[in-house]
């Protein structure tokens, strides 16, 4: 007994999206449509794959291992198709990328135009969160990560370092003094990251982790946040280096810098068995001589 590829492709999206109505919006179609084809693919199998309770589905037992067999066959399928349909030509197709905040707005948006006269027929999609994204839960193909990676199924690739600055305006260092050593900060009003402490130990000599005084979720309001004189903030210098050259943020505490640390690093992460790798390919081959960081 054989079962279609895209039942099981719609299968795969109900365990992905985590529900039937979660699926079909991703997919764009009927609710009807994604439980006839679970139902067929699990008739054909004389097997249950999922257990359907009113607020969540789960795999079961004997789904789990079916899952991801068809996840890798399914990845090589598409691999194939398309190979043998883009042999010859340019890469074409979706490309969903998502990144924080600052690095899409200081760092992809000026190359979106170019890289689309280079690849007329790869559409994008941008997103921007400010913490780690299930790549699979929110569909996404290609993620740009700042700092260490955790994850093992992903595949990596070093797009460069960014060094973190200790920054702050004119305007706020002509109010408040300069500070010229990493004891006189708690002299002063610090701008700091909520979320994961690790975000507030600043690469600063003999120096712990930051009390701020005020804290975004999000590092390009603490950019602003600095620009506008409200404190000392630590940034990286692929969102703050052009402010420096205006002479609209001050580098300060440059000789107690620590340099090297898991921060800097700024990589482009996937699944290994990706299907669209000469998307991902052309995208980071495009745009990784081009960054500024």
């Amino acid at each position: 007994m054989q079962t279609r590829s895209d039942d099981l492709a719609i299968l795969l999206a109900v365990v992905d999206n985590g529900g039937f109505s979660a699926a079909a919006e991703a997919l764009n179609i009927q609710v009807a449509r994604v439980s006839r084809s679970v139902s067929k693919v699990e008739s054909q199998l004389g097997v249950s794959i999922l257990n359907r309770t009113t607020r969540r589905i789960e795999v079961t037992n004997e789904g789990q291992l079916f899952i991801e067999t068809i996840r890798d066959g399914l990845s090589q399928l598409h691999k194939a198709e398309e190979e043998l349909v883009s042999r010859g030509e340019l890469p074409k197709g979706h490309l969903r990328i998502d990144a924080a905040s600052p690095f899409v707005f200081h760092q992809l948006v000026p190359l979106i135009q170019p890289f689309k006269e280079a690849y007329p027929d790869i559409t994008l999609a941008l997103t921007s969160n400010e913490g780690i994204v299930d790549l699979l839960e929110k569909k996404t193909d290609l993620a740009i990560r700042i700092g260490r990676l955790e994850d093992s199924t992903l595949h990596a690739r070093l797009l460069g370092k960014s060094p973190l600055h200790i920054v702050a305006s004119p305007n706020y260092l002509a109010r408040r003094g300069v500070p010229v050593s990493t004891a006189q900060l708690s002299e002063h009003d610090l701008i700091g990251l909520s979320g994961a402490k690790t975000l507030n130990q600043w690469p600063l000599k003999g120096f712990s982790t930051i009390q701020p005084s005020i804290t975004s979720s999000n590092g390009e309001a603490v950019r602003q946040l600095a620009l506008a004189g409200n404190g000392i903030a630590c940034l990286s210098a692929f969102m703050v280096k052009k402010d420096i050259d205006a002479g609209l943020l001050v580098k300060l505490l440059d000789h107690e810098r620590l340099l090297n640390n898991d921060r800097e690093r700024i990589n482009a992460v996937y699944y290994k068995s990706s299907a669209i790798a000469k998307r991902i390919s052309a995208f980071i081959d495009f745009i990784q001589p081009k960054l500024s960081l």
